[in-house]
């Protein structure tokens, strides 16, 4: 059945509407995705046991390199899918989706070769120790057996998003999440599979779904669709796929190097209930960036589409009205993270399960309010940085990607922890998140030239906008924050 939104109506139709249209869906579906994976924890840790947590905590950055690799495609071809129909080239369109077909089956194999040949070094270097390496590895070795899979699925959702079907991709990965809900506890407690039936039943699930993008690419009544002569390797497009997801792929490479740290200084100060812990946090924190990423899907072919029109005034327009609600998303985490952490906690650990788990349950309600506690910004930087990269300005995407996690979170994670223990890591993560927004012209005018220069390159304010007036330490304070930002910001940040 043909859906009644098509491309052509990105150019033309209100933009608080269209940001509806497409945000809703990918919001339910991302949210979705998010909340299976809690459930998968939460029927881990009372179906396994806490310490099972922690061993699918310490998966998280081999998940994270996997999900690099996946949105490296994903992404960029998702947004020069939308340049392209912007441009009205359908056909170049097309040829897009045949190379991201071939893309994903020749690096999810060989990422699933590498990944299970070397997978217990890799395991122990990301601090597994003989009581948790064991969770990690059942886990892993079918999560990564299912790669090809779970890169097709995702990647093609990005496309079918992409090409005018937003609640087409929200139903697929709703059918996902529904069939990942029905069969983890049938494996974990029909079956008895364990940490492993946890894991069959989220490739299995994926692979449902992936079935759907496929029929839908090979029916005639699709926008884009299957073609012969699509399946070809082109190096100009996939060049252009590789520099727009550039970003999310160092974005991804970046969150793994974090997560390593991380459970690294967790196993030395806190052990390995810790890093359950952190598995927990992690878990609740990605429930509201879902939603933020799930704004992001619903701006991504409104953006793409009017730029590639030189529609730019529309451009800022839905870049403005995702900030705002972004903004009040992470608001929300917040307020969870301060009135409710260890009721949260609980949800995934049952505290008549012994002293580890009572254990356990205290180090995240901790952790909880601690690294939600400037949650509120973090809406505002994931949005900006996204928004360069559906552009196609993969350059300044990755620069604001990079900068907290590389200038300042790691950094961090190295000093605070041997001083502070399971809290210097806690701590380094809001600090992180708030150093780069934490200049003000007062700070400008103490410290002339040098921090000005800071400030302007590590700021969650686009580097690129060298003649907005947002922040200007010779012209006196910031007059209406946000608002501000969008009536200055000047059209030669697209060139």
């Amino acid at each position: 059945m043909k859906q009644a939104v098509t491309p052509l109506r990105l150019g033309s139709d209100r933009i608080s509407s269209l940001l509806v249209r497409y945000a809703i869906p990918s919001i339910i579906a991302m949210t979705s995705s998010s909340l299976y994976n809690i459930v998968d924890s939460i029927f881990i840790g009372h179906g396994v046991g806490p310490i099972a947590i922690s061993g699918v905590a310490l998966s998280m950055p081999l998940m994270n390199i996997a999900s690099a690799f996946g949105s490296l495609i994903g992404i960029g071809a998702a947004a020069l899918t939308s340049i392209r129909l912007g441009q009205g080239r359908r056909e170049a369109a097309e040829g897009v989706l045949g190379n991201v077909v071939l893309l994903n089956f020749l690096v999810a194999a060989l990422f699933t070769a590498v990944g299970l040949l070397l997978l217990d070094p890799i395991l122990c270097f990301f601090g597994a120790s003989d009581a948790t390496i064991g969770y990690a590895r059942d886990f892993m070795q079918i999560i990564l057996g299912g790669t090809i899979v779970t890169h097709m699925y995702l990647s093609l959702n990005e496309v079918i998003r992409a090409s005018g079907y937003p609640r087409r991709a929200m139903t697929i990965m709703l059918t996902a999440v529904v069939l990942n809900c029905l069969l983890n506890p049938l494996f974990i407690f029909g079956f008895g599979w364990g940490i492993r039936g946890s894991a069959a039943a989220t490739v299995l699930a994926q692979a449902a779904a992936l079935s759907v993008s496929l029929i839908h690419f090979s029916s005639r009544g699709s926008f884009i669709r299957f073609e012969r002569g699509i399946f070809r390797l082109q190096v100009s497009v996939v060049g252009k796929i590789f520099s727009i997801g550039m970003a999310s792929f160092l974005l991804h490479l970046c969150a793994s190097a974090v997560v390593i740290v991380v459970n690294k200084s967790l196993r030395e100060y806190g052990g390995d209930v810790a890093i359950g812990a952190y598995g927990i946090i992690y878990r609740v924190a990605m429930l509201f960036l879902m939603i933020v990423s799930g704004l992001n899907q619903g701006m991504q072919p409104i953006v793409g589409y009017n730029y590639g029109a030189r529609r730019y005034d529309r451009v800022l327009k839905v870049l403005r009205q995702t900030v705002v609600c972004a903004v009040c998303v992470t608001t929300t985490g917040f307020l969870l993270g301060q009135l409710f952490p260890r009721q949260v906690a609980m949800l995934f650990v049952d505290a008549a399960d012994g002293a580890a788990a009572e254990r356990m349950i205290s180090t995240a309600a901790e952790g909880l309010r601690i690294v939600l506690c400037v949650f509120p910004i973090v809406g505002f930087q994931i949005v900006t940085s996204n928004f360069f990269q559906y552009i196609g300005k993969p350059h300044k995407a990755i620069f604001l990607s990079l900068t907290r996690q590389m200038l300042f979170l790691i950094p961090l994670l190295l000093v605070l922890p041997p001083h502070l223990g399971t809290l210097g890591v806690w701590m380094s993560m809001p600090i992180a998140d708030g150093t780069p927004a934490a200049g003000s012209p007062d700070h400008h005018a103490k410290g002339g030239a040098a921090w000005n220069s800071l400030n302007s390159r590590c700021s969650c304010w686009p580097p690129c906008c060298s003649s907005t007036r947002f922040v200007n330490s010779d012209t006196g304070p910031m007059r209406n924050g946000v608002s501000e930002f969008f009536e200055n910001i000047d059209y030669r940040l697209f060139r």
